[in-house]
């Protein structure tokens, strides 16, 4: 399994933060849930960091069955409609976006 990772590195503009949370639950969530092959979408709002880490207000992560199957969710109509919802939301941010696929290694903790 794969992960594809947005990374929302920068800051939401202060007092916009409620409404960037609920655009994204009210917009883009249900976008995201439609792009083939995903097999999970989880939006992560950054809430602590360590001392001088840089800022992620926000991290989509979509795991795919195979970079095949994310491939073809890139190509795919409501990935672009997607891209253009994302632009609205970007008003609300300052810092820079950008996408790192993961492979899935899965390890239960020691009991």
């Amino acid at each position: 399994m794969i992960v594809r990772y947005a990374l929302f590195e920068g800051e939401i503009h202060p007092g916009s933060e409620a409404e960037f949370r609920r655009f994204v639950k009210e917009r883009l969530v249900p976008l995201w849930t439609q792009f083939p092959g995903a097999q999970e979408i989880r939006v992560l709002d950054g809430m602590a960091r360590d001392e001088g880490a840089p800022v992620y207000a926000m991290v989509l992560a979509i795991r795919y069955p195979d970079m095949a199957t994310c491939e073809r969710a890139l190509q795919s109509s409501v990935r672009f409609e997607s891209r253009e919802v994302t632009g609205e939301l970007l008003k609300m941010f300052t810092g820079r976006v950008h996408h790192h696929v993961f492979e899935m290694n899965e390890y239960a903790p020691a009991r």
